[in-house]
């Protein structure tokens, strides 16, 4: 079995038999994999990482050739991201990034966009007083970067640009035009400026991406079209987005 050291994110983790755990993580240089740490439970001690969801760790695994699953035998952490941990907020922004990683990302298809797209959010979340936004970008951006990402360029019918009213169809991923609109009865309306700033992030990088200013009805016609989108194509509300749900429901 070769042996690799490589850059982590803990995705998730589970534990496993009576003394061991399993943890599902994001790498820089193999993508997504699922590593088991023997022993952990009962010799935590062993490893210099408690392996808590999104920390920052360098781990060094075997890798098995017949399996998803690899022994993790040396992790050790580097951010472990307390100050995220500190806000319910921050805690809920970071999980749902967690969890839409592991959903969307395919076993050991390397992304180091990816990886650092996590990293530079989870590191933004420590400092930003405003997280619902980092998590807006994180959205946009992962969509694109994944491959998952809605076509906002032009009419997804036509091909056509859009100078009047565009329409967004779940079902065909992306905008339509007034002449093609009939193509999907269940689109929905879409400001221009909502349209705009979803191009903006997907072209910008991270940090220019952070400066851009959000009306409070474009970040709602934002958050709603995203989840929309992604629950479609997910066919399933992923557990975090629930939980920020109803948080947001409770501060009404």
């Amino acid at each position: 079995m070769p042996i690799h050291k490589t850059e982590a994110i803990v995705l998730n983790k589970r534990d496993f038999r009576e003394t061991s755990l399993i943890v599902d993580l994001y790498t820089r240089d193999f993508g997504k994999i699922g590593g088991l740490l023997k022993g952990f439970r009962t010799e935590p001690g062993k490893f210099a990482s408690n392996l808590e969801t999104f920390s920052f760790n360098e781990v060094i695994f075997y890798h098995k050739r017949d399996s998803g699953l690899h022994l993790v035998t040396q992790c050790d952490i580097k951010d472990s991201f307390d100050r995220v941990r500190a806000s319910i907020d921050r805690i809920t922004a970071a999980s749902f990034m967690m969890e839409l990683i592991n959903a969307v990302m395919q076993a050991e298809d390397k992304n180091e966009e990816v990886f650092d797209l996590a990293l530079n959010c989870l590191s933004e979340l420590k400092v930003s007083p405003f997280p619902e936004k980092i998590l807006t970008i994180f959205k946009i951006k992962m969509l694109t970067l994944s491959g998952f990402k809605p076509h906002f360029d032009s009419c997804i019918s036509c091909d056509e640009r859009i100078l009047g009213q565009a329409r967004f169809s779940l079902s065909l991923g992306g905008l339509l035009c007034e002449k093609c609109q009939r193509r999907d009865l269940g689109s929905r309306a879409i400001f221009r400026g909502t349209v705009a700033t979803i191009l903006h992030i997907e072209r910008s990088e991270f940090k220019v991406a952070l400066n851009l200013g959000m009306n409070p009805q474009i970040k709602k016609e934002l958050e709603i079209i995203l989840n929309a989108f992604l629950n479609f194509h997910l066919e399933r509300e992923l557990k975090s987005q629930k939980v920020i749900n109803k948080m947001a429901a409770l501060a009404v």
